[in-house]
This record gives structure tokens, sequence and C-alpha cells, in this order.
């Protein structure tokens, strides 16, 4: 189900980032936009535009869906325990674990 509130797209973006163990103006700079901007998204104060949303999930390493729509309960624990074990390894690890998970998805057909 697409999300249509600014702030729980928001909440999503600072939860993600936070993951991702990266601040506010480094996701700005990485998706060119302006320290303040981001601050204004995250906090759901702001609409973004397409190529924004774009911008921000190719920094993030996720699609857009995963801010732009509701998850199931159960779905999004199990993949935020595994963010959160991912995140614990060490960079060479997390490396080869999203390789891996590259090879997959590429032999899924997606």
């Amino acid at each position: 189900m697409l999300i249509f509130d600014s702030h729980k797209i928001g909440n999503k973006l600072f939860a993600l980032r936070k993951r991702m163990g990266m601040t506010q103006a480094e996701v700005a700079e990485a998706a060119d936009i302006a320290d303040r901007t981001y601050a204004d998204i995250e906090r759901g104060t702001v609409n973004m535009r397409i190529d924004t949303v774009l911008k921000i999930c190719e920094v993030l390493h996720i699609t857009p869906d995963e801010i732009l729509t509701e998850d199931a309960p159960l779905l999004s624990a199990r993949s935020e325990e595994l963010w959160t074990r991912l995140n614990a390894c060490s960079p060479k690890d997390q490396e080869t674990a999203l390789s891996l998970l590259s090879i997959y998805l590429e032999s899924l057909g997606e």
C-alpha cells in the first residue's frame, strides 16, 4: 500500500539512513541536494520530486518502494534483524554478503 504521509516517509528515511551509518549531511551530499532540504525531507515538512526520491534511494541502496510503501510487519522485523547483523560485519564481509545477494537476485531475473 502506498504511503502518502510525508512524516511516515521521513521516518523511514531516518531509520534507513541510521541503519547505513550515515549522517544527514553525507546523504545530502551524495544525493546532490542541500543539507537543509534533506533534513526537511526526514522531518516530513516537504514533498520530494521523483528525481530526488531516486537520488536518495540510490545513496541508501534501496528501491523507492521501500520508502513509499507500507511493509508487512514480520518481513520488516526480519529485514531489520538482517541489516543489524550485516552492519556488525567487517566491510569486507558486508561486500561479500551484498555480492552474494546481488548474484541471487540476478538469478531470479530481477
